[in-house]
């Protein structure tokens, strides 16, 4: 078989750049190695790569893409905005409507700090609970994924599960030692280690739904549950709703189980595909953030006029469109078609779904932490995804992540990857 294109720039970026990749999940190695396809170009619900192959994208990103890949009222804030500079270093009006927009889009979201990442939102929250606290230890979830900051690495999933590593080299043994992992939706294990631990914890951090062991929801009352033994032991609640904010409907997933946290973290979506975090929460907790108070924190390119451009203009596509019951229903759609193939190939399958978001599991067990996730068949998902790529249809590659129906995958799109999928059972 001759060289793709693809080949050859991955080549050239393994002579310039760890692993060929800039982020470990962009990686082949969760599917048995091999050469990442290089993209060019998104357009809609289709990513077109380097040797001018389109594919039907379920990956978006990893998220961001609600409205799918280059939509006008996106791209055209971001033209605009850049005519006008793209960093000011100063306040701009943008970031101050933003912030305004998220305030009154998200239950309990008081006041709010705009960042760069997703990192930097957790590792922020984390720190101003310690602050507010006086407390130094986090509770997580084993298998949850929280960005890259050191002590989010104790215990994470997704990326890091995917590429093989447990325990992530170079980070101190003091910052474990103040982070405890336990397992996702199990109520009894957090309430007995509060009520060992429960005066030295500065905060329960949690994905109100899990999407780094692929998309796992929580179980009857564990949120509210989680709520009231925080309360109880004079700690925070802090949801990561990175990937989850304004993915099932226009706000927080949390409000979705009728939990408000003291704290959120949130990114992807609020940038409209250009780099952009936030956290915040309670007045009185963020008070706790310089200038106002000790807790420091800093950021050149936070706020920047081009993000808070595109964040906005995708938030007034969702607020004004509404398109998350159209996406409910194709993710509807895809998730009863996938199981029926499964089932007449005799292929025990889980799928675990929330409005367009879902991840198919190879497993004839059901998942509910990760644990579950990671018994499914690893070795199947490679072939699925190897046979699904060569048909034209692009999911991330990982058992562990999840795949995204956008507000720009019509039925047209869901049919077609059902006869992808249709030949992908048939040939595993």
């Amino acid at each position: 078989m001759s060289a793709s294109a693809s080949d050859s720039w991955f080549l050239r970026a393994r002579a310039v750049i760890p692993g060929g990749v800039n982020s470990p999940s962009r990686s082949f190695k969760g599917i048995g190695g091999g050469t990442p396809v290089v993209m060019v170009r998104g357009q809609g619900a289709y990513l077109e790569d380097v040797d001018g192959q389109r594919y039907i994208d379920y990956q978006a990103a990893y998220g961001p893409l609600v409205l799918g890949h280059a939509h006008p009222a996106v791209t055209e804030a971001i033209r605009r905005q850049a005519g006008e500079g793209t960093l000011t270093g100063a306040p701009h009006p943008l970031e101050i409507m933003l912030a305004e927009r998220l305030c009154n889009g998200i239950e309990g979201l008081s006041q709010v700090r705009l960042v760069s990442t997703g990192t930097e939102a957790v590792m922020s929250a984390v720190r101003i609970a310690r602050a507010y606290t006086g407390r130094s230890r986090v509770v997580k979830f084993r298998g949850a994924y929280h960005g890259h900051s050191d002590a989010m690495l104790v215990d994470a999933g997704s990326g890091v599960g995917t590429v093989g590593i447990t325990t992530p080299a170079g980070i101190p043994d003091g910052v474990e030692r103040d982070v405890t992992g336990l397992p996702y939706n199990d109520i009894d294990a957090v309430l007995a280690f509060m009520e060992r631990s429960g005066d030295t914890v500065a905060a329960i951090l949690v994905e109100p739904v899990e999407g780094n062991m692929g998309l796992v929801e929580p179980g009857t009352d564990f949120l509210s549950g989680l709520a009231e033994i925080a309360r109880a032991h004079g700690a925070l609640l802090i949801f990561d709703e990175v990937i989850t904010a304004f993915r099932f409907h226009y706000g927080a997933a949390g409000s979705l189980y009728g939990v408000t946290p003291d704290l959120y973290c949130l990114g992807k979506t609020i940038g409209g595909g250009l780099p952009q975090g936030a956290y915040g929460g309670r007045a009185d907790v963020m008070a706790t953030v310089a200038p106002l108070g000790p807790s420091y924190q800093a950021g050149t390119l936070a706020g920047n006029p081009l993000a808070a451009a595109a964040g906005l203009a995708l938030l007034d596509v969702l607020s004004r469109e509404n398109p998350y019951p159209e996406m409910e229903r194709l993710g509807q759609l895809l998730h009863e078609g996938l199981i029926e193939q499964a089932r007449r190939r005799g292929i025990p399958v889980a799928l675990n779904r929330l409005g367009g978001m879902f991840t198919l599991f190879f497993t004839d067990g059901e998942v509910r932490d990760y644990d579950g996730a990671l018994r499914s068949d690893a070795g199947r998902f490679a072939r699925f995804y190897r046979a699904l790529l060569a048909g034209g249809v692009y999911l991330a590659p990982s058992r562990l992540e999840c795949w995204f129906v956008s507000a720009a995958h019509t039925q047209d799109e869901i049919a077609r990857t059902l006869e992808v999928t249709e030949g992908a059972f048939a040939a595993i």
